[in-house]
């Protein structure tokens, strides 16, 4: 009798799952028949060309203008080195300068003028000299 039993219930919940694959069956025939592959593929093929062209523009903004495909790293590291060696003198504004190439000779400024300078004119006036 059980086994009688056990058969029937198995054939009901058989007889479900079959009702439940009819059911799913329909209802994806109805969800698969408002799909026009046509369109998805129209929609595929415009995304690769959006891609390619934002790649195009990737390219085109990461061009580099006047430098080299290959830089030597070592070469850099010693021209930076260089400049730093140059930056340990003393400051360019202390160095002596000389007369442009477009001059024959340096402007001559007498002492008497350099002593009448701003800074000069306002101690002495402080001082009440």
């Amino acid at each position: 009798m059980e086994s009688t039993q056990l058969t029937t219930e198995n054939l009901r919940n058989t007889m479900a799952t079959v009702e439940a694959m009819k059911t799913a069956n329909k209802e994806l025939k109805r969800q698969y028949g408002k799909i026009d592959v046509d369109k998805i593929e129209e929609m595929h093929y415009d995304m690769e060309d959006l891609l390619e062209q934002a790649n195009e523009i990737q390219e085109t903004m990461a061009r580099s203008y006047a430098v080299p495909d290959e830089i030597d790293e070592e070469d850099l590291q010693a021209e930076l080195d260089a400049l730093s060696d140059l930056d340990e003198g003393e400051p360019s504004y202390l160095t002596e300068v000389s007369a442009p190439d477009f001059l024959d000779e340096a402007p001559h400024v007498p002492a008497t003028e350099i002593s009448n300078t701003p800074a000069t004119a306002s101690k002495a006036a402080v001082s009440g000299a």
